[in-house]
C-alpha cells in the first residue's frame, strides 16, 4: 500500500486551529483570511486590543471558519502562553503557529541606537523563540505545523541593515535547526522569505503604485500550500519574489 492511501486528506482544513501572531493587518491579516475561508479556526494576535478586536470582526464576518483576536506581546513569554491558552480553549487545539509578527528599522550602525537594535532583535527574533515555546506542547499533541515569516533579508544584506538582516538571518537560522529538532515528532517547521510585500511594514500605507508587489493573500496561499502538503513532504524553506518589480521591466 502506498504511503499517500494511509495518509489524512490535508486539503480539508475546516475545524482545525491556527495561531497568527501579527493578525491584525499586513501579511499576518492576508494569512489569517486565507485560513478562515478555507474553513479553519484563527487566533490573530497584535500589540493593541482594539486593532486585534476589530480584525477579528472582520474576519469572522467572511462566513469561514471562526476568528478570535487576542493583544499579545510577542517579547513577552507570559502573554504568549496566554494566546496559545486561549486558541487551545477557544477551538480545542492547536494544529499550527504562524510566526509572523515582526518590525523593521533601518539605519547605518553610526546611528542605530541600542534600544532600537534590542526592540528589533527582541521583536523578530526571540519572539518568535516564544511564539514557539509557548505553542510547541499543542503542536506536538496535534503533530502540527509552525511557519515562520522570514525574508529575503535572512538571505541578503544591505547597507543600513544591521538590526534587520540580524534579525532575519538568525530567524533563518532559528526555523531550520529546530525543523530538525522537531520532525521526529512529526512536527513540520517551514519558513516563508518574501521579498518586497505590499503591507503596512515600516508604517508604508499599500495603494495602487504596490501593485507590483507580492500581496499578503499571496502569501496566505503559500500557508495553505504548507498546511495541505501530504505529511511525509517538507518544504522546510520558502523564497518568494515579485515576478516583474520596476527594475525588470
Amino acid at each position: 500500500m502506498s504511503e499517500s492511501a494511509t495518509e489524512p486528506d490535508r486539503r480539508d482544513l475546516a475545524g482545525t486551529s491556527a495561531l497568527i501572531t501579527g493578525g491584525s493587518k499586513g501579511i499576518g491579516y492576508g494569512i489569517a483570511a486565507a485560513l478562515v475561508d478555507a474553513g479553519a479556526d484563527v487566533v490573530i494576535t497584535a500589540r493593541s486590543e482594539r486593532p486585534v478586536a476589530e480584525a477579528a470582526e472582520r474576519l469572522a464576518a467572511r462566513g469561514g471558519g471562526r476568528a478570535v483576536g487576542v493583544a499579545c506581546d510577542v517579547r513577552d513569554l507570559d502573554q504568549q502562553r496566554a494566546a496559545v491558552a486561549e486558541a487551545v480553549r477557544a477551538h480545542g487545539r492547536l494544529d499550527a503557529l504562524i510566526a509572523n509578527a515582526g518590525i523593521g528599522a533601518f539605519a547605518s550602525v553610526e546611528e542605530l541606537a541600542p534600544e532600537t537594535w534590542r526592540d528589533v532583535i527582541d521583536t523578530n527574533l526571540t519572539g518568535v523563540f516564544y511564539s514557539v515555546k509557548a505553542a510547541l506542547e499543542p503542536i506536538r499533541e496535534a503533530a502540527g505545523t509552525i511557519v515562520t515569516i522570514g525574508s529575503l533579508a535572512g538571505t541578503n544584506f544591505f547597507a543600513g541593515g544591521s538590526a534587520y538582516n540580524a534579525s532575519k538571518f538568525g530567524l533563518t537560522g532559528f526555523s531550520q535547526a529546530i525543523m530538525l529538532d522537531l520532525r521526529k515528532h512529526g512536527i513540520r517547521v517551514s519558513t516563508i522569505m518574501p521579498g518586497s510585500v505590499a503591507s503596512h511594514f515600516g508604517g508604508h500605507e499599500p495603494s495602487d503604485a504596490d501593485a507590483w508587489k507580492i500581496q499578503p493573500e499571496d502569501v496566505g496561499a503559500l500557508v495553505l500550500m504548507l498546511l495541505r502538503m501530504p505529511g511525509r513532504t517538507l518544504p522546510s524553506k520558502i523564497e518568494v519574489r515579485p515576478t516583474r518589480p520596476p527594475s525588470v521591466r
